[in-house]
């Protein structure tokens, strides 16, 4: 009976997802029922590693717990490293799917204090931000998005520019000054934004990887490698705003 109530659940996110990704998006559907959707995500993943055995099953929590223990201390680098603003905790999240373009789901939502243009980061670095929250499940855009666009500051110099999503290749920082010193393997970290929504301050973006361009050109470009492995989430955290923020 469990072993054909698994399978149907299965079914059913398997469904959803195959609708949601050849045929029309599921934005309407979870603005109406987002309590179900989250529902049979959230159950999908459960279930998916209910598949993988008790031993996985005991290794993510304990992942669980040990994310959760470190973003409440200074364990975890890119938490650590981060201007949070005061009152803003860490919320735990797995992620359980993936959207249109870059994007990803996780497992937590508005019960848990998930909120939209919050920041969400991995023990590596940046991840992106949330787009849509429901009950039990958010959207997440990954920094990835041709969309997105991210203040930021070199972690050596301090020189400022922004952080710009190039698919297929990865992100593209534009400093602001076109004389700044930059080179192959130095660290970018989010600027912060104000109240720390969508960003907050400190957060590794990446490292540079290719310098585009000679100084004292119009623009001051180059390709930045993630810090985050975007393709191979797991656990992320998402900072959480105090109630009624």
């Amino acid at each position: 009976m469990k072993r054909a109530l698994v399978l149907l659940v299965l079914g059913s996110a398997v469904l959803l997802v195959a609708v949601d990704r050849t045929l029309t998006p599921l934005t309407p559907v979870r603005a109406a029922g987002a309590s179900v959707y989250g529902a049979v995500e959230s159950a999908f993943a459960t279930a998916t590693r209910a598949f993988g055995g008790q031993d996985r099953l005991r290794e993510l929590e304990r992942e669980n717990a040990a994310l959760r223990a470190r973003l409440l201390s200074s364990g975890t680098r890119s938490v650590a490293r981060a201007g949070v603003p005061d009152g803003h905790r860490g919320v735990a999240a797995h992620v359980v799917g993936f959207g249109r373009g870059q994007s990803v789901t996780i497992d937590a939502g508005v019960s848990s204090g998930v909120a939209r243009d919050v920041t969400v980061l991995s023990t590596d670095g940046l991840v992106g931000k949330v787009t849509w929250a429901g009950p039990a499940t958010a959207s997440v855009s990954l920094i990835t998005d041709a969309a997105s666009s991210i203040g930021a500051r070199m972690s050596g110099s301090g020189e400022l520019g922004v952080v710009t999503g190039v698919p297929g290749e990865g992100l593209r920082l534009s400093l602001f000054d076109p004389n700044a010193p930059i080179e192959v393997g130095d660290e970018v970290v989010t600027l912060g934004s104000a109240g720390g929504r969508p960003y907050v301050a400190g957060v590794p973006i990446g490292t540079v990887a290719v310098v585009e361009g000679e100084a004292g050109a119009a623009t001051r470009t180059a390709l930045v490698r993630p810090a985050a492995r975007l393709s191979a989430l797991g656990l992320v955290a998402v900072i959480v705003p105090p109630p009624g923020k």
